[in-house]
Parts: structure tokens; sequence; C-alpha cells
């Protein structure tokens, strides 16, 4: 069982996710895409946690400008896609596609996902049900393309599409009161309902599942190549 850890970074700026995973049968644990050092490490010092392992989605700042620090604290091997081994400091270990890593007794599968950048890794941990999309999918969006093509982006997209929808995903930002003035209908209004309430308490919209996703999110709702394009320049 993977016990997971949403930490608030850069608040009321980019507003980014780090994850604390922990393997709860081993103990061993690990942060994904630490976007800062501060909160992470009084995440860490509030659970008594000291972190093996650092994890990338990929090379951008705000997702691996924590890594060095935390390395440096924790002795923290940091594992990256293969394609960002030389454009992330600090890189140990780097994964490819359809590679397994196992954290503890917890396994995730790495699938790339060019697009917003290329080299793209989502970590996949199918066993528990859980995806960390980094920033290629958002609660009602997706990221922008600054790296890829429209045709990576929704090659990217049908990688996700085709995974269970009771998996719970996890973006890499808060950025779904972007998306909410753009759904309509009643699988819409459940939504926008679960994800007010959700930030009226202070606490991330994630996870949803990627079935509740698939439905409303206008991107992951495409039909196909010509609907994603025509979305994009919308």
């Amino acid at each position: 069982m993977l016990k997971v850890t949403p930490i608030l970074c850069r608040a009321g700026q980019m507003d980014n996710y780090a994850y604390l995973l922990q393997d709860m049968q081993t103990g061993i644990s690990a942060v994904l895409d630490p976007s800062e050092v501060a909160p992470v490490v009084a995440e860490c010092e509030k659970q008594q946690i000291k972190p093996q392992f650092i994890f990338n989605t990929h090379h951008h700042f705000d997702h691996v400008e924590g890594n060095l620090a935390l390395k440096q604290k924790y002795g923290a091997k940091v594992v990256v896609g293969a394609a960002d081994f030389y454009r992330i400091n600090g890189a140990d270990i780097a994964v490819e596609d359809g590679d397994i890593f196992k954290l503890g007794n917890s396994e995730a599968q790495i699938i790339r996902a060019d697009g917003h950048t290329i080299g793209h890794i989502l970590w996949y941990f199918a066993k528990d049900k859980l995806l960390f999309t980094g920033d290629v999918l958002f609660n009602l969006s997706i990221g922008g393309l600054f790296e890829g093509t429209p045709e990576q982006m929704w090659t990217s997209l049908c990688k996700i599409k085709k995974l269970p929808d009771d998996v719970l995903f996890y973006p890499g930002h808060e950025y779904t009161l972007y998306g909410l003035g753009h759904l309509y209908g009643p699988a819409a209004e459940v939504y926008a309902a679960k994800a007010h309430e959700r930030l009226q308490k202070g606490l991330p919209v994630a996870p949803i599942t990627l079935g509740e996703e698939k439905v409303v999110n206008p991107y992951l709702a495409c039909r196909d190549l010509n609907e994603f394009y025509q979305l994009m320049g919308s």
C-alpha cells in the first residue's frame, strides 16, 4: 500500500504540488517533484520520514528546484526520465518508458509522455491505482506545449485515456479554478461542487478518478486528433 501526502509549494504563485510517497509495508519513501525545500522538509519532519528517493516527472525548475538540497539532507537518490538525465542536476538513476521502479514493495510503471516537454514521464502505480501526471494532465486542463507538438501531447493523453477509470490521478499544479468556468452538464456540476468544497477547506482537489476526469476534461473528452486540434486552436 502506498501512502500519498500532497505538499503545496509556491503557494499563491505557481501552486505546485510535491508528493511524499511512502510504501507502508517497508517504510521506503520518496518525494516526487520537490518544487521547493521548506514545505517538503516540514512535512518530512512532521511524519518523521527520511526519503530515500526523489522522483521527477520533468526538468522544469518548478519541479526540481528542491532536488539538490533534499539529496544532500537525506542522501536520497534522484530518479528521472532517461531523456532528462543530463538536464536535471543531481540525477542518479535514469528510467525508460515501460520500466518498473520499485519503492519498497510498491511498483511504479514509467510512462513516457511527451508534449509539455520532451522526455516527460508519468509515474503509474498500477496495483495502488495511482497516477502522477506532472504537467501533462491537470484537473480540467492540460499543460502547455513548451517543447512538444500537439500530436505528441495527444499521444500522451491517449495513453492516459487507456488507463482504468478507477485510477486516481495527482497533477503537478492546483489549476482547477482555471477550468471550472468552462464546465457544463450534470457530470460537470458534480465535479465542480466537489472541487469547490475541497478548495474552500484548503484541500487539494486531487485526487480525482480518471473516469470522472475523462468525462469533464475537454482535452480528454476529445474523440480524435482533429477534435484535439480544434480545441487547442480555440
